[in-house]
């Protein structure tokens, strides 16, 4: 078994989850903005992981700073599929 990740880091994780693991549009017209959502959501949590990464970031503001994102793009606008596939 490989070490968990803690602290910061095991934030930022659950933070990029939060971002991109989003319920399954519930019809073909739902699909835009869903998609549309998640593409806003997945580039947001791309710079947090860029920013840690490649600059240094702290993990911890990482995860705050694509939590703050998350808020500007919530998970509203289109029907989810009842059924709760795709998460």
């Amino acid at each position: 078994m490989t070490d968990q990740p803690t602290g910061a880091v095991r934030e930022l994780l659950r933070a990029v989850l939060e971002a991109l693991d989003i319920h399954a549009p519930a019809t073909v017209g739902d699909g835009e903005v869903h998609d549309r959502l998640l593409a806003d959501r997945a580039m947001h949590a791309v710079i947090a992981l860029r920013g840690v990464l490649q600059d240094g970031d702290d993990p911890g503001w990482s995860a705050d700073y694509l939590r703050a994102r998350l808020t500007e793009h919530p998970t509203t606008g289109y029907r989810a599929d009842a059924e709760g596939s795709g998460r």
